[in-house]
């Protein structure tokens, strides 16, 4: 399994979340105002934005699906929104969210010991938090030889940092020649450039009003979720950030320069195939635990199937209508993902005699492993063998200038919402979860983290989903037990290793 893919390991979710955060649409864009108390308060009220302001694209039908009739509510007090983005004392930066990957096969162990010692990505019982950073340890070093495997296979290292910082060179270039002279940012979850050190930066430079941009065109608590715990906690302990007015675009799928790009990608692609019309379109994105969606209200699902929509209704507005599917790639561990899984699915395609197929990585802004070796090498190699004779794939967005271009405009949208209440309304098309600040996103869709429990209950008998299951759970309380020997007698492998200290 692809070493960015275990980023998306499960977080705790529970069916006991209030049912109001467990909606996926809410009623208007929540954007930050700046208090000078270390604990900000926040508002959200209803306000009017005008469609003809918004390049999103409106699709009567697929709003119609995913959003529920809501009413406007305008407080008396809302300020009005600025007509312009600044004022000349502004100093605007934009912060480009992602995972991050290891540059060099040096640093795919500590990349891994990065991802697992994050309480959000493998949440253990209160009990044995303690050996948080001990797992991470084992488990990182267990599984760096694959993972060094798979980055060798690419070169030797993750292109995402160099991708990414190119992305944030082109975005700054764009806000440029808009008039906007900001300064673009790039944090990374998991490795350099740390989301710390670009907030360190951001600080150092005096920003005022910042834009929060994750570079996942659907919203996840898995993906943006994780990044935005990590800045609210950094945001609590900060004078300065908390003084500092922001605001968050959590998704941009729904935007026509995005939907455009993708379109346009597709299109060229589908052009080198003998017989274009012949061509299955695969998309295929990132998976999440099915829990997630069901039980936490991540609209990441649905968020990911409009995006499909929209899509597709732009290309058939070009004349094309191939068939299309959407599966889910990268699972790991014994919890059940969505489905239908990536792998699975190329298999039954090549059982009903589908012969052309062209993989679109839809949740990917970037080529990294997951692009690179999980579908151009694993799942092409199973395409050849379940029957499929020829197989494409279309690039990932990186710098393509319309993408870019739309992603300038997003920003420059953004602005005259950070520091101010504003909202839309349901006549210009918004996605899923609106605009908003750190805090408001979390409540709604992250509220109850600390206190769910873990995704797999060890403690489950009966009749299991699925022989991965049951095996998953047995061992992973076997792992439980052995540390838990390990650290309590001070003997075992993990010190042989040199894991864990010796104690004399």
């Amino acid at each position: 399994m692809a070493a960015e893919s275990i980023a998306m390991l499960p977080w705790t979710i529970s069916s006991s979340i209030p049912s109001d955060h467990r909606l996926l649409p809410r009623g208007g864009l929540c954007v930050s105002h700046s208090h000078s108390s270390a604990a900000p308060s926040r508002n959200c009220v209803v306000a009017r934005y005008s469609s003809t302001q918004s390049s999103l694209l409106y699709s009567k039908d697929s709003l119609r699906k995913c959003l529920r009739p809501l009413k406007a509510l305008v407080a008396s007090e809302t300020p009005d929104v600025p007509t312009t983005p600044f004022t000349g004392d502004d100093k605007v930066g934009v912060l480009l969210l992602n995972l991050g990957g290891p540059e060099t096969l040096d640093d795919v162990q500590p990349f891994l010991f990065n991802l697992f010692a994050d309480p959000d990505i493998i949440r253990l019982p209160r009990l044995f938090r303690f050996l948080q950073k001990p797992l991470a340890q084992f488990i990182s070093v267990l599984r760096a030889p694959k993972s060094k495997e798979g980055y060798a296979s690419i070169g030797g290292g993750s292109p995402l940092r160099r991708i990414t910082d190119a992305q944030a060179e082109e975005l700054r270039k764009a806000l440029w020649a808009k008039d906007v002279p900001a300064k673009v940012y790039v944090g990374m979850r998991y490795w350099h450039p740390f989301t710390e050190e670009a907030i360190e930066q951001i600080k150092r430079d005096g920003i005022t009003k910042l834009v929060v941009l994750p570079l996942y065109p659907q919203f996840s608590i898995s993906t943006s979720g994780s990044s935005l715990r990590l800045l609210e906690s950094i945001f609590r302990e900060d004078e300065y950030l908390v003084n500092m007015q922001h605001t968050v675009i959590p998704s941009w799928y729904q935007r026509e320069g995005y939907i455009t790009a993708m379109a346009n990608l597709i299109e060229k692609e589908l052009q080198s195939f003998d017989s274009p019309e012949k061509v299955m379109i695969f998309f295929s994105a990132h998976g999440v635990p099915l829990a997630y969606v069901e039980e936490a209200g991540d609209p990441y699902k649905a968020e990911m199937e409009e995006c499909i929509d929209l899509i597709m209704e732009e290309l058939e507005k070009r004349k094309i209508t191939n068939a299309y599917t959407l599966a889910y790639q990268s699972r790991v561990g014994p919890v059940e993902w969505l489905k239908p899984y990536t792998d699975e699915t190329i298999i039954e395609l090549g059982r009903k005699g589908v012969k052309r197929l062209l993989a679109v990585p839809i949740s990917f802004v970037s080529e990294h492993i997951e692009t690179l070796e999980e579908i151009d090498v694993e799942y092409k190699e199973l395409a050849m063998k379940s029957g499929i004779e020829i197989w494409g794939r279309v690039p990932a967005l990186g710098c393509e200038a319309t993408f870019i271009s739309d992603l300038a405009d997003a920003v420059i949208e953004s602005l005259p919402y950070v520091g101010a209440m504003a909202v839309s309304n349901l006549e210009a098309r918004q996605p899923l979860v609106p605009l908003g600040s750190v805090e408001e996103l979390l409540a709604a869709y992250d509220s109850q983290r600390r206190e769910l429990p873990a995704p797999v209950t060890v403690w489950e008998w009966g009749w299991t989903k699925s022989a991965e299951t049951w095996n998953g759970r047995a061992a992973m309380l076997a792992v439980v037990v052995l540390l838990v020997l390990e650290v309590t007698t001070g003997e075992g492998f993990l010190h042989q290793w040199g894991i864990l200290p010796i104690h004399r």
